[in-house]
């Protein structure tokens, strides 16, 4: 249904160049992050009091470079996407000729993946990557499913370079922020499996018919086309808000609740921590805001708003937000009941309103 070496071949092709750096550069670079991932573990554990536990607490740090980076996300989609794409299959199959549909619609899916991944490649700085498949993707990585850290060299010195801020300080700063994400995830057992189960429900109602998909697509062109401002185009929505059904959108506004909580917690701890590692954090967060706010320029403003990419810049800051009122609160001890099950996480509403999760957490812990 996904032409996924297609996919590869074509994000890699079309994924920009890096920044130049000469081979003792780049040695030097990668040396350089994984000495600070290593670091920020201690950082991390002393500052959030979570202890990575069970056999997923060792995962794996890879440093890579852009086409590393789609390679590695490439084979976590195809892990990820197994249900839906099984659920597509089969429907296929019985539809007269659909085997044959579907190898050509398996090329168009093939180039449309990896067009969205040239554009991110070039985006991501680090990322936890939880949905690790089984067996290695990526020279010398350790497999298992348990997931990985990746550091993506090239983004890293490109970023450091466009904000002219110390290099050593930035790569750490950015190492807290992945290590925090790793740490969440083998601190916290339950947290993958609770998402893998969200993510497949989400998948699970989608609606395979292509009529169907046609006609909210429609609707998406229209909402679009129909916006004077880019900025508020479709209500603020992106593509994935506007082709849900009434039950995706009760498991999305879970998973963005979640989300929040993550990213802001990771965005919380780097800061706390830097004061004391990190010399040039002041300046760093002051400047990184304004780069992530500004966009590079109007394809990027709108590229961003139909992937949804400026959701996921309000995650940071309001789930920011929600992490520093609510340890303002009841502490950090306090904070990490948010970790205790699925139950105790805090719900899209709680996220706007902290006060309103200690009131509902703390006090059925106090009763």
């Amino acid at each position: 249904m996904v032409d996924w070496n297609l996919a590869t071949a074509t994000a890699t092709r079309l994924v920009r160049q890096g920044p130049e750096v000469s081979r003792d550069e780049a040695r030097a670079v990668v040396a350089e992050l994984r000495r600070h991932a290593k670091a920020s573990e201690e950082h991390v554990r002393s500052f959030t009091g979570l202890e990575p536990r069970g056999p997923q607490a060792d995962t794996p740090v890879l440093v890579v470079d852009r086409p590393g980076w789609i390679r590695a996300n490439v084979a976590g989609f195809r892990e990820l996407l197994v249900p839906l794409l099984k659920k597509m299959h089969e429907r296929r199959a019985k539809a007269p000729g659909g085997m044959v549909l579907g190898a050509v619609g398996g090329k168009v899916a093939g180039v449309e993946v990896g067009m969205l991944l040239s554009f991110m490649a070039s985006k991501v700085l680090g990322q936890y990557e939880t949905f690790a498949p089984p067996t290695a993707e990526l020279p010398g990585a350790p497999g298992g499913g348990g997931g990985r850290l990746l550091l993506v060299a090239p983004n890293i010195v490109h970023v450091e370079r466009e904000l002219d801020v110390p290099p050593h300080d930035f790569r750490l700063w950015v190492s807290l922020h992945e290590e925090t994400h790793r740490t969440q995830f083998t601190a916290v057992p339950w947290l993958r499996e609770h998402l893998e189960g969200e993510i497949h429900t989400f998948l699970a109602e989608t609606d395979v018919d292509p009529s169907t998909l046609l006609e909210r697509l429609r609707e998406v062109g229209q909402a679009f086309a129909g916006s004077r401002d880019e900025e508020e185009g479709a209500g603020g929505r992106s593509i994935v808000d506007l082709v849900q059904t009434p039950a995706q959108r009760e498991v999305l506004d879970r998973l963005t609740a979640v989300m929040s909580l993550l990213e802001g917690h990771a965005d919380y701890v780097m800061d706390g921590v830097g004061p004391a590692v990190v010399p040039a954090v002041g300046e760093i967060r002051e400047k990184f805001q304004k780069r992530r706010q500004a966009g590079a320029g109007r394809l990027d403003l709108v590229l961003r708003r139909l992937l949804g990419l400026d959701a996921k810049l309000r995650q940071y800051r309001d789930g920011a937000r929600f992490v520093r009122t609510v340890v303002n609160q009841v502490g950090m001890d306090g904070l990490n009941k948010v970790w205790t099950s699925p139950n105790t996480l805090p719900t899209r509403a709680e996220i706007a309103e902290p006060a309103d999760w200690v009131a509902r957490v703390h006090r059925s812990a106090d009763a």
